[in-house]
């Protein structure tokens, strides 16, 4: 047996009423989504936004990309829901796919933004470093949930999975790669890159917030990207990539386009010397 830092298996389950259950993953949901809408209001204060716009926005922003996510998810896992069709609002016991809610999120502030006639770059680009606060603290409840871990490993930091919670494939190991943890820890740090670029925006007055959520866009892609190859829950695949990865590559590809379009307002977040007010927005 090879020297391990966890042995603990948690219970998914964090409180319990009767017959009613609060789960960690529902819990941890919440408190990114409110951690990230102080986040959110605290930027929007800087920028001179109307607090109850911010709040407006987040409330249809949140049910859009939490709507998105679901279903993503389920289309990615489609034989399963067919044969489990209620298990469908089941979101409790997990099942949010983050490119559905990236992409059910855009179109919600989208739309929002064209309604209020508001910036919609700069509203998208307000929700970035909340939306990596939250996928940093809702990735812990895959691990109460004991799912989305990874191949097995005789590393220190592996974590033990259940046998009834282990892939087939899988059932005769016990320790597995904690993808929650990886993805977690690099999700905090976009989350600090994302809020230090906001500082400069807003110090340097720069205009060009789509650069803001392309960064968020390849810094995510290249994160899940590399740990699709470990992780082992099912999904679909399309030339030897899955489908995480190949929505991973469009969106690196689309915010390598945008960084290329405003090249000029890169150099000024870097440079102290670079003119202010560059408002190019592509």
């Amino acid at each position: 047996m090879f020297n391990v830092l966890h042995t603990f298996q948690p219970n998914p389950i964090l409180i319990s009423f009767g017959p009613f259950n609060i789960f960690y993953y529902g819990f941890l949901i919440v408190c990114g989504i409110l951690l990230g809408s102080m986040i959110i209001f605290k930027l929007a204060e800087q920028y001179d936004i109307n607090k109850n716009t911010v709040i407006d926005s987040a409330f249809i922003v949140v049910l859009s990309a939490i709507a998105g996510g679901r279903l993503y998810h389920v289309f990615l896992e489609l034989p399963y829901y067919m044969d489990n069709p209620l298990n469908i609002i089941m979101l409790w016991r997990g099942g949010l796919a983050i490119h559905g809610a990236i992409i059910a999120g855009l179109l919600a502030i989208y739309f929002f933004a064209k309604k209020k006639k508001l910036n919609f770059f700069l509203l998208a680009a307000l929700y970035t470093p909340a939306l990596a606060l939250g996928q940093a603290i809702g990735r812990w409840g895959n691990y109460f949930n004991q799912e989305l871990y990874g191949l097995p490993t005789d590393k220190a930091w592996g974590i033990p999975i259940e046998a009834a919670r282990r892939i087939n494939e899988y059932s005769n190991y016990e320790f597995f790669h904690p993808t929650f943890l990886y993805e977690s820890i690099g999700n905090l740090l976009i989350f600090i890159i994302l809020f230090w670029l906001h500082k400069q925006f807003i110090k340097k007055d720069i205009k060009a917030y789509s650069v803001i959520i392309a960064v968020y866009l390849f810094l995510y892609s290249a994160l899940r990207f590399s740990l699709e190859f470990i992780r082992i829950d099912k999904t679909p695949e399309l030339l030897g990539l899955r489908f995480p990865q190949i929505a991973s590559i469009i969106l690196a590809m689309l915010a390598s386009y945008v960084f290329y379009k405003n090249k000029e307002s890169i150099k000024a977040i870097f440079n102290k010397n670079h003119p202010d007010k560059i408002e190019k927005n592509e």
